[in-house]
């Protein structure tokens, strides 16, 4: 099979995702992101990512989410305090229900239709934190060139937080006859050509777009945003499981595997 060029592969996953934001809408979670969401502090948040975002810094910062999806972490920002939310996602459908959410919320976040690749110049150097979330880099067919592009959104001095799943895990086939052999090489460099609707609320596969996930090494993410210009302040991996349920199974084993890590890097000042 001929690989898609990167734009192709960028237009194929739009689609792919503005196809998918049905398939999460008017669920169990839904319905109790709706009802939550209403609170002040609200937040989705889980302790690692809470915990990193206060050392970092968040309260009366201007923060800016990369890849926001349907707002529900952006809107989660503002119970640490951020002055000032946006979140950026190239899915029209899923900042629909962005907007749904911040309707019933107490708070103000701006959403932004963008590609990454092609940011508003008025998100350039504006803000002290940008985070990236579980299941965005992945999506890149580049994650060097996606790097240089968060950096540009921060301020000189401004801080990248990312929290997500490790490139270790891409190895593994949850649903495979023996879920702990590897299937695929770590430095597999073509993306898997997936098939299925993207969904992560554990509903069974259903046919849908073609879409493109990549796998890029730690080494690659960091040296990415090396390059990018970004100083690397922390890097940690942990045993727990940030993705679907279904790698779950892959916790508590005796000889245990790095399932995410968190990253942070400061831009640098000129």
């Amino acid at each position: 099979m001929d690989m898609p060029s990167a734009q192709q592969a960028i237009v194929s996953n739009k689609h792919a995702w503005d196809a998918s934001a049905k398939l999460h809408k008017d669920t169990t979670t839904w319905n109790a992101l709706l009802e939550s969401v209403a609170q002040p502090d609200f937040s989705c948040l889980d302790p690692t990512i809470t915990a990193l975002l206060q050392d970092v810094g968040v309260a009366g910062k201007d923060v800016v989410q990369l890849c926001c999806n349907n707002g529900r972490e952006s809107l989660s920002l503002f119970g640490l305090g951020a002055r000032s939310v946006v979140g950026v996602d190239q899915s029209h459908a899923f900042l629909q229900q962005a907007q749904e959410l911040a309707e019933v919320s107490a708070h103000n976040p701006e959403f932004v239709e963008a590609d990454i690749h092609h940011l508003p110049a008025r998100l350039q150097g504006r803000f002290d934190v940008a985070l990236v979330t579980i299941g965005v880099l992945n999506w890149m067919p580049d994650v060097a060139l996606f790097m240089r592009h968060v950096a540009s959104t921060l301020k000189p001095g401004g801080t990248l937080v990312i929290y997500e799943t490790h490139p270790f895990l891409e190895m593994f086939d949850p649903k495979g006859a023996n879920p702990l052999l590897p299937d695929s090489s770590y430095f597999q460099r073509d993306p898997f050509v997936l098939q299925q609707s993207i969904v992560y609320e554990g509903q069974a596969d259903i046919a849908g777009p073609t879409s493109y996930w990549y796998v890029h090494t730690l080494g690659s993410v960091v040296s990415g945003a090396i390059a990018a210009q970004l100083q690397i302040e922390h890097l940690q991996e942990y045993p727990h499981c940030n993705r679907e349920e279904l790698y779950e199974q892959y916790e508590h084993q005796p000889a245990q595997l790095p399932l995410c890590f968190t990253l942070t890097a400061t831009k640098r000042r000129a």
